[in-house]
């Protein structure tokens, strides 16, 4: 891998990824752009205990452009966008509106392929090893800013999640905090570590699952499973079957087969409804253990987390889209219409 990195033209940082280490980049952005002011702002709420990013200037950020006008693309002729150059593997650059800024963290894009018209799932093994060593490059460098204490990379795949470009991509957020479903995490871990005199619970969650229906593909590194307690319809976790607290701690054993285990993993999301349904829209999430002190969480420290990944569709059956209504929303009580089991099965079915 070579990395490459330089400025946009309204000193935002861009990142090019090359699988070839002979690749030349020196583009410029040739945008008459202004530097970027944003008013993001972190504010606690003082009942629930979690934090809120205000951020008014996003109101005004791009959405769904023509597919000839997509700023993920590579710069064409005339055609400028946010990537200079005319062609590239992976790239990372700041995002021109982001939702975390400056003191409140940071805010990054990934963008997996030039192709418009891919998808993660249709990228080859190698392309994909090329993201999964982005987002473990951008793990390292944001977790050493003084206003990042979380680092969280994810892709929103589909219109039905809310996705605003069209172009296969994902983003980085660099949290000033530890996020609320993390310090879930890690409370549950401090409680289950004192009352069974030290054990693990991320371990003994993984060894159950091992044990039981619900796995649904498994290699000699990794192990991917819809968990016993699913929020959504089809919900699918994966682990490394080594813990690791973060991206940085897997070996190169587990760094060469996730891209035939995510990968295929993708491909059978999208056969979950059949042949002629759209594709299957999904979030797709990197929990990794806080970079800041957990001092709060007694006896627990960043090795007791597990780095894993947690796949999901918001469409329980064909046609058909989970919501979020009274009790989700409300209430934070998640009501499953698809048994785990049931949906394990369907996933394993699917394989191609």
């Amino acid at each position: 891998m070579k990395k490459t990195s330089t400025r946009l033209a309204d000193g935002r940082e861009l990142i090019y990824y090359d699988l070839r280490d002979d690749t030349v980049r020196d583009a410029v952005d040739r945008r008459p752009l202004e530097r970027t002011h944003t008013t993001s702002e972190i504010r606690r709420d003082p009942l629930l205990g979690d934090q809120v990013a205000i951020a008014s200037h996003r109101q005004g950020r791009t959405y769904h452009p023509p597919a000839d006008q997509c700023p993920l693309c590579p710069t064409e002729g005339d055609r400028l966008s946010e990537i200079p150059d005319s062609s590239y593997d992976v790239v990372v650059f700041e995002n021109r509106f982001p939702s975390l800024a400056g003191d409140s963290g940071r805010c990054e894009v990934v963008c997996f392929t030039s192709d418009h018209d891919a998808s993660f799932a249709s990228l080859t093994e190698e392309q994909a090893r090329l993201v999964l060593d982005a987002w473990t490059d951008r793990t390292s460098e944001l977790s050493h800013l003084p206003s990042v204490e979380q680092v969280f990379c994810f892709e929103n795949r589909g219109e039905e999640i809310g996705v605003t470009l069209g172009h296969p991509h994902g983003q980085i957020y660099a949290y000033p905090f530890t996020t609320p479903r993390t310090a879930l995490m890690l409370r549950s871990l401090a409680t289950h570590k004192e009352a069974t005199g030290g054990e693990n619970l991320f371990d003994a969650v993984l060894a159950r699952e091992l044990a039981d229906e619900r796995v649904v593909l498994e290699g000699e590194h990794w192990v991917a499973f819809v968990p016993y307690a699913a929020h959504w319809p089809y919900e699918v976790h994966l682990y490394p079957k080594r813990r690791v607290p973060d991206l940085l701690g897997l070996d190169e054993a587990a760094r060469s087969e996730f891209p035939q285990v995510y990968l295929e993993l993708l491909r059978r999301f999208d056969r979950i409804f059949g042949e002629g349904e759209p594709p299957t829209p999904y979030i797709a999430a990197w929990h990794q253990a806080p970079f800041g002190t957990l001092e709060e969480f007694d006896g627990v420290t960043r090795d007791d987390f597990a780095l894993h990944l947690e796949l999901f569709t918001i469409r329980r059956t064909s046609g058909k889209l989970k919501f979020l209504a009274g009790s989700e929303s409300g209430m934070s009580v998640f009501i499953n219409d698809v048994p785990p089991e049931r949906a394990a099965e369907r996933l394993r079915e699917v394989a191609s």
